[in-house]
């Protein structure tokens, strides 16, 4: 078969001056900033650990790509912006990738990387959060004096048969209900559950085994359960209170609830309309559900805006006044949505589609391997800099798809990155806090 000279490309000239264009300008890559992610991968033992928690079936004598180089190259491409196994046909061959992985030859094919999702089960599963957890435990440098946790569930929507497949009446479709944990913006937790079942399930045990592995590291550490309303089970709150564990839940309303609040209501529709302003005070309640066994403390916001009163309640055992507990402590929940948006979103969690459970579950996994690579690179070396609060999308666009030339040979792999680069001096500087003097 003739083996043809690929066309010249031509467009539009520049002043006066031919403009062509060909393939034939040798190995490029647009992913130069993946060094970063797997000098910062060696630093932490990230993907390592994640190996070692996974076992290996495969004859040893018999392995092309081992199990190590498969977490890093599908962990490596979720944090470059590649979601699916097919774009791994073509990422292989990126030389830039190659060499973060330590090799100079193709990497795995999709078919390769399906092997690994499907190899993950139950322990593996557990193994792999263990990892997470004592992931966030090292990124300490001494004993910290109060933790948050933060749980929420969000819908994770499926378009095939998936096993384990329900229709969600709220989200109003065929989903699953992960269970996301987090501490700050540090990920503990990313449980992948069906969506037939209550939103909570499973909470109390997960926290109840969070709090364990935290207090055998940190025995004096105070230790918070923060949510929203699907969380607000007497047996939650009942365990928290037996192991001095702090809480604040939102709760939802109620005609009962409401009946307390019904002439605060009412005076602070009058105020609103005089002042034609809107108003909001706070108000402390003692308050007992039917299936609780005693009364708690609850905090009532009273707030009447120009749509109507939009009353609001949490139940919590934290000490100090209601107002800077709901504003505070409680709304600052809110930004555990920007971080399950990061994982969702910019990294790809909702990429479930594959037909069995625990490849499903794999994938989120991963998924959440990849947001712990990008939240320490913020973490750790964008401190100061103008990226230091910047989502993974934006880091991904300005540190890690950048355009080079790589040249090598027997002795040397060179990245020549384009002199037009804007951010140089951030590069240089952020490379020099991974990499060993």
């Amino acid at each position: 078969m003739t083996d043809c000279t690929p066309k010249r490309l031509e467009f539009a000239r520049c002043q006066r001056r031919v403009v062509e264009a060909d393939f034939s300008g040798g190995e490029i890559t647009s992913d130069g900033g993946v060094l970063l992610l797997s000098e910062l991968d060696r630093q932490l033992g990230l993907t390592a650990a994640l190996d070692r928690a996974l076992s290996d079936p495969r004859c040893a004598g018999r392995v092309e790509h081992s199990q190590l180089s498969l977490l890093r190259q599908r962990i490596y491409g979720l944090c470059l912006g590649y979601e699916d196994l097919n774009d791994h046909q073509t990422l292989r061959s990126d030389p830039a990738l190659q060499t973060a992985l330590n090799r100079v030859m193709p990497l795995a094919s999709s078919s390769t990387l399906c092997r690994l999702e499907n190899r993950l089960d139950r322990a593996a599963a557990v193994a792999w959060h263990e990892v997470l957890v004592e992931q966030f435990i090292a990124s300490f440098s001494g004993a910290p004096q109060e933790l948050i946790l933060d749980f929420d569930a969000t819908d994770d929507p499926l378009h095939g048969q998936q096993e384990g497949r329900f229709f969600h009446g709220y989200y109003d479709g065929y989903c699953f209900l992960p269970l996301y944990v987090f501490c700050g913006e540090q990920l503990l937790v990313s449980y992948l559950r069906p969506s037939n079942i209550d939103g909570a399930k499973h909470s109390w045990a997960i926290v109840a085994l969070l709090v364990k592995r935290l207090r055998q590291v940190w025995p004096e550490v105070r230790i918070i359960f923060r949510a929203d309303s699907g969380f607000c089970r007497d047996r939650m709150l009942r365990w928290c209170e037996r192991h001095q564990v702090g809480y604040i839940v939102g709760i939802a309303k109620n005609s009962r609830l409401l009946a307390l609040i019904d002439t605060d209501l009412a005076l602070a529709k009058q105020s609103a309309r005089f002042s034609e302003l809107p108003l909001r005070y706070f108000k402390e309640l003692t308050y007992a559900a039917g299936s609780w066994k005693g009364q708690r403390r609850v905090i009532a916001k009273i707030e009447h805006l120009s749509k109507g009163a939009n009353p609001r309640f949490i139940v919590t055992n934290l000490k100090g006044p209601g107002q800077q507990l709901y504003e505070r402590v409680y709304c600052a929940r809110g930004e555990m949505e920007n971080r399950i948006k990061e994982q969702q979103l910019g990294l790809f969690a909702d990429r479930t589609s594959c037909q069995a459970w625990w490849a499903n579950q794999c994938r989120l996994l991963l998924a959440s391997a990849a947001y712990v690579l990008m939240e320490r690179l913020r973490a750790q070396a964008l401190q100061g800099t103008s990226l230091a609060r910047a989502q993974v999308t934006t880091i991904r666009l300005k540190l890690l798809k950048i355009g080079a030339v790589v040249l090598r040979n027997t002795r040397r792999v060179q990245l020549l990155f384009s002199s037009a680069y804007p951010l140089q001096r951030l590069f240089t500087q952020i490379v020099a806090r991974l990499v060993p003097g």
